[in-house]
């Protein structure tokens, strides 16, 4: 990606993230409202709630039904039950769903929601007809059915919003890659970077948890419809043919594998866990980074808040969200895997549901940090001379001076030890490395010309190109290698996206097919 593409692609993100003027935006001190997304993030959800249980009800139905319409065409195309009936179960069951299952709604469900449905299908149907729709199959094969379909919703949304990230992070890195600045340990400055470098390492990370995300989410894409209770069935049905009118790539193998295993719970919450602490190391630095103390970067005014008492406070709030929703899906790690490990290998309430249920949560926020992230990383500014001041001003280039004199035959512990002296001379006359050097014969002789600049960070970054640093062809390698893996990662996160809608439309298609023909 070009500088000038890079710039672009910042850009875009700006124009996506406009904001609109609400009441009380105007704080005297910041001109502008919250960014939209990051508004609908940290107030929105509390203003609407989490949803009612008859939203969760006509959800489920919706899944369930979904997997009851595959479920029928193929027990026609099969033989198993005649063109007839099944065309009478598809066409109730689809009026069901564009009613939003209205006639269900407030109906008692004693024994779950699937029976309280199945049950309405029977009165309506008759027992010949609405009584054949739990052919070769049971409910606990339809809920580990059910719990795929649901899972690809912000599944994929964060798959995408991840890839997102990425984009914006390589694209930041090749706007900033000749912005030098002090890269930290133990919270010291230690040796000249560029803020693209740091970008691009972060870029790194979330690329590899991208990578992760997509390879936890492989056995959400395999169909356990057809396992039954646990020992699958006598019924001749045909998993691989609902695989497909599902949009599954393949069927279980083992019924008792396909029931008991919600291994795809774990390692999501698992691959969650490992991008939320990237995420949440990432915000302590930039939090740092942004405090008046720093002052290497600033943020956009929609990405910062005010105080109600002190009037010129510019808080970088979003970053706080960002560190504690990273942590969200480590404790449901913790509590799916807990309860998990209560139960026998076969189905069992502990995994498909208790484990389940920490899913959402974890991946809601997941995907609500990463969301943050872009934002800020978008419209984050480094303060370029603030940067280049502490970077000279914490003899970053100390280290490069040292492996100097070695490049000049010194053995490295002396000039570690003769440059340590020399940064205690600089320090104590109040002056910079370079002036402190000419006062020492081995360091003055290294000097070109008449050395006045010669340990310039941006100069001694851009001399830092092995072992992955920041030098420049270093730094391009770095952006290629990265950009490619991510046109890569995206691709699969496209298709698989795709298959899933597709599969939708196709079942679709289907079902009315078989309904008008018979």
């Amino acid at each position: 990606m070009s500088a000038i593409d890079a710039i672009h692609a910042l850009d875009a993100i700006a124009c996506r993230t406009e904001t609109a003027v609400r009441d009380g935006a105007d704080t005297g001190r910041l001109r502008t409202t919250l960014n939209d997304e990051a508004h609908r993030i940290v107030y929105d959800q509390y203003l609407s709630g989490s949803g009612s249980g008859r939203d969760g009800m006509v959800q489920e139905l919706r899944l369930i039904s979904e997997v009851d319409l595959a479920h029928l065409v193929m027990l026609a195309e099969r033989g198993i039950v005649d063109t007839g009936r099944v065309a009478i179960l598809l066409d109730t069951i689809s009026a069901l769903r564009a009613d939003d299952f209205a006639e269900l709604r407030g109906m008692p469900m004693p024994r779950g929601v699937y029976l309280a449905y199945e049950g309405r299908l029977v009165e309506r149907l008759g027992e010949r007809i609405g009584g054949v729709l739990h052919t070769g199959r049971s409910r606990n094969d339809l809920n580990a059915t059910t719990v795929r379909l649901k899972t690809r919703g912000p599944y994929g949304e964060l798959l995408t919003e991840v890839a997102e990230l990425a984009d914006i992070l390589l694209a930041a890195a090749d706007v900033y890659r000749d912005v030098t600045m002090p890269a930290y340990t133990h919270g010291q400055p230690a040796v000249p970077i560029t803020y693209g470098h740091y970008l691009t390492g972060v870029a790194s990370s979330v690329l590899r948890s991208l990578a992760a995300l997509l390879e936890a989410g492989r056995e959400i894409d395999v169909n356990p419809l057809g396992a039954g209770a646990v020992g699958g069935t006598s019924v001749r049905i045909d998993p691989h043919r609902t695989a497909e009118l599902l949009g599954f790539t393949g069927a279980a193998p083992n019924s008792v594998d396909a029931v008991a295993s919600r291994d795809f719970v774990l390692r999501l919450l698992a691959a969650c866990s490992t991008l939320g602490v990237t995420m949440a190391r990432v915000a302590r630095d930039l939090s740092t980074w942004t405090s008046e103390e720093f002052g290497l970067l600033r943020m956009a005014d929609d990405l910062v808040g005010s105080s109600s008492m002190m009037p010129q406070k510019r808080n970088p709030f979003l970053l706080e969200h960002i560190q504690g929703r990273s942590n969200a899906a480590l404790g449901g790690f913790v509590a799916a895997s807990s309860a998990m490990s209560t139960a026998g290998f076969t189905n069992a309430i502990a995994v498909g549901t208790e484990s389940v249920r920490h899913l959402w949560p974890g991946l809601r926020d997941t995907l609500d940090a990463v969301t943050l992230l872009r934002l800020v990383v978008a419209g984050a500014e480094p303060e370029r001379e603030r940067m280049e001041e502490r970077a000279v001003g914490g003899f970053t280039t100390a280290t490069y001076l040292a492996e100097s004199l070695v490049m000049d035959g010194m053995p490295f512990r002396k000039a570690h030890h003769l440059v340590g002296e020399t940064v205690l001379s600089a320090l104590d006359q109040g002056v910079s490395l370079t002036e402190a050097g000419r006062d020492r014969p081995e360091v003055a002789a290294l000097a070109p010309g008449d050395g006045s600049s010669w340990l310039d960070p941006a100069d001694v970054a851009a001399a830092y190109a092995y072992g992955g640093g920041p030098g420049a062809t270093s730094t391009e390698a770095a952006l290629r290698r990265l950009t490619a893996e991510l046109e890569r990662l995206h691709d699969e996160v496209t298709a698989r996206r795709a298959r899933w809608t597709n599969a939708a439309d196709r079942l679709t298609t289907t079902v009315r097919a078989l309904v008008e023909s018979s």
